[in-house]
């Protein structure tokens, strides 16, 4: 009795190589499962990740060999033709160049004026308001920053669910405030104060520590931690 065969379609959805990824990342997925998402699709014998395994196996289930395959030796292989070919070769030659990419050094914070330094030169002669994150793991290095929101002359909307989610969707574990004051005045107002303490207790529910709130101006910046107006 012939048994069919499932395609990847109907598979469960945490097996799908595809949505397994995405749930989960990438880590958790197999080189077969990894090259099926190249590949794209299957044959009529066999699935995207059946095909995988076989292509695998022809490079004796090592990626190292599987590199060394060129585009007629891939287009030899059943089931891959030459747009599968130029895909895996891509995806292979991109993981070449990786491994001689220079290592790109990440700036770390130790104090205020780091800070103060990128933002400076970036927000100083703006004519309205921008609020910006700094976003750091704990050896206190960059991640990213992001500029949160954009506002007029006098003030710029700030959502704190908006940074803790950025904080939390890059893995971060500290953060940095920072926005201009078009004025020049680099006394932080009411509204800093009190927005930063939002951030600050909202942060440690969420095991996100904010470490500062800089104001920049074309005059300087001004630190709140440094004044003791964190927390």
């Amino acid at each position: 009795m012939d048994v069919k065969k499932l395609t990847i379609k109907e598979w469960a959805v945490d097996d799908r190589p595809r949505e397994k990824m995405i749930q989960k990342g990438t880590a958790a997925l197999s080189n077969a499962e990894l090259i099926a998402i190249l590949l794209g699709n299957g044959t009529i014998e066999d699935t995207a990740v059946g095909l995988a395994q076989k292509l695998l196996q022809k490079a004796n289930n090592n990626l190292n060999e599987l590199a060394r395959f060129d585009f007629r030796s891939l287009c030899k292989i059943k089931g891959i033709g030459e747009a599968k070919a130029v895909r895996l070769l891509a995806a292979l030659e991109l993981g070449k160049r990786r491994n001689i990419e220079p290592h790109v050094e990440r700036k770390k914070i130790t104090c205020s004026n780091d800070v103060a330094e990128i933002f400076i030169p970036l927000l100083r002669d703006l004519p309205h308001e921008e609020f910006w994150i700094v976003l750091l793991n704990r050896a206190n290095l960059i991640i990213d920053t992001y500029r949160i929101s954009q506002g007029g002359i006098s003030g710029t909307v700030t959502d704190v669910r908006l940074i803790l989610k950025a904080a939390l969707d890059r893995m971060a574990t500290q953060l940095i405030l920072c926005h201009n004051h078009p004025s020049g005045n680099l006394q932080p107002s009411k509204e800093d104060i009190n927005i930063t303490h939002k951030i600050y207790e909202a942060g440690k529910l969420l095991d996100v520590q904010l470490l500062d709130h800089i104001i920049v101006s074309a005059t300087g910046y001004y630190s709140l931690a440094d004044n003791g107006l964190l927390g």
